[in-house]
C-alpha cells in the first residue's frame, strides 16, 4: 500500500503483483493469522451503529469479520489495489457482508471518509511497508477521520525484539523492502502514532509468528482540541 513520488504506485500485496492471488493462504500459514485477527477484533469490540474504516484492507478479510460481529455497524474498507478490491467484494458478496469498500491510500482516509467521522480506524500488516513520509502522512489522515475519543487499532510487525525475530522478519523486508520496514522493526511505529497527534498509545500484545513478531496497538484521538499556543485561555 505504498504511495510512490508520483503517486501512481504501491506495494502489492505480498510485496509482488503476480503473488496476489497466494496472499490468503500465505498470511494464514505464515503469520498465525487466526490468532492476532481474533486479538485485534477482540481489542477493536466493535459495536452496531459505528463507523469503522479497515485501511489498507486488501482481500477484505478482516471487514467482513467486523460485520459479522456488529451487523449494524457502517463498516469502510479502504485499499489502493483494484485487483484486492475486486477479491474483497467477492468475498464480501459469499459471506454476505455489506461493506463499503473503496479506493484509496491510507492519506487519503480523511478525504474519503469526512473529518471527525469515524469512530474506529483499524489497519493490518499495512504500515510496515510503507515509507516514512506515507507512514506519517496516512496517520495525520485517519487522526483526521476520527471523531474526538476515536480508536486507532494496528496490527502489524513491530520491534522485533529478539535474534530469532529479526532473522525470520528477513523474509517479510526481502519481499516489502529494507528501508520502508527498518523504522516499524526497530520499534518506531508507536513514536509516529503519538507524533501525529494521538493519546495514549499502547503495544498491547506481541505475538511471535513464523515471519516475526507482529504487534498489537491501540491509540486514541484526544477529546478535546488542545489550546492554540496563540490564544489566551477562557476565565
Amino acid at each position: 500500500m505504498t504511495r510512490s513520488a508520483s503517486s501512481a504506485e504501491f506495494t502489492p500485496a505480498l510485496g509482488h503483483r503476480s503473488l496476489t492471488g497466494l496472499y490468503d493462504a500465505v498470511i494464514a500459514l505464515m503469520t498465525r493469522e487466526r490468532i492476532w485477527r481474533a486479538a485485534l477484533l477482540a481489542q477493536l469490540a466493535p459495536r452496531d451503529g459505528e463507523t469503522i474504516v479497515d485501511v489498507g484492507c486488501g482481500t477484505g478479510t478482516l471487514a467482513t469479520l467486523l460485520k459479522a460481529a456488529a451487523p449494524e455497524a457502517a463498516v469502510i474498507g479502504i485499499d489502493p489495489d483494484p485487483e484486492v478490491l475486486d477479491r474483497a467484494r467477492a468475498k464480501a458478496r459469499d459471506r454476505g457482508a455489506d461493506v463499503n469498500f473503496r479506493q484509496g491510500f491510507a492519506g487519503d482516509v480523511s478525504g474519503l471518509v469526512g473529518r471527525d467521522r469515524a469512530d474506529k480506524v483499524v489497519s493490518s500488516l499495512v504500515f510496515h511497508q510503507v515509507p516514512i513520509a506515507g507512514k506519517r502522512a496516512g496517520l495525520a489522515s485517519i487522526h483526521a477521520a476520527l471523531r474526538p475519543g476515536g480508536e486507532l487499532h494496528i496490527a502489524d510487525y513491530g520491534w522485533q525484539r529478539t535474534a530469532s525475530m529479526r532473522l525470520l522478519f528477513r523474509q517479510v523486508q526481502a519481499l516489502d523492502g529494507v528501508e520502508n520496514t527498518r523504522l516499524s522493526a526497530a520499534g518506531g511505529l508507536p513514536d509516529l502514532i503519538a507524533e501525529a497527534g494521538f493519546e495514549g498509545v499502547e503495544e498491547r500484545a506481541v505475538i511471535a509468528t513464523a515471519t516475526g513478531s507482529i504487534s498489537l496497538y491501540r491509540a486514541e484521538k484526544p477529546r478535546h482540541r488542545p489550546l492554540d499556543q496563540t490564544e489566551e485561555p477562557h476565565a
